[in-house]
């Protein structure tokens, strides 16, 4: 069986080389995403996915003034999960969403 959910990632981490010396965080667009090292995360046992971009790219890039990197997206998902139906209608399904990252 699938599910498919959309869901907002967002992920935070540290590159001390976009340090800056202010007290305010900057916001990307979204397009400057590439000129950046973002994690290689992916979705565990995804059949499909796409990120949203009506009317414009779903996606935030902000920065802090201490290289903290704040990034979002919205993504749906349709992701298979493995169900026991022998009770059924009295059943209660477990479906997991799984992240994971190719390497550190």
């Amino acid at each position: 069986q699938d599910y498919t959910a959309t869901i907002f990632l967002r992920q935070r981490w540290t590159d001390e080389r976009l340090c800056f010396d202010g007290n305010k965080s900057l916001s990307l667009d979204g397009r400057l995403v590439e000129m950046l090292w973002v994690p290689d995360t992916f979705i565990v046992d995804s059949k499909k996915s796409f990120l949203h971009d009506i009317t414009v790219e779903n996606r935030l890039i902000r920065i802090y003034p201490n290289g903290t990197v704040l990034y979002a997206i919205r993504i749906t998902t349709t992701v298979s999960c493995s169900m026991d139906l022998t009770k059924y209608p009295m059943d209660k399904q477990t479906c997991t969403l799984q992240l994971e990252s190719c390497k550190t």
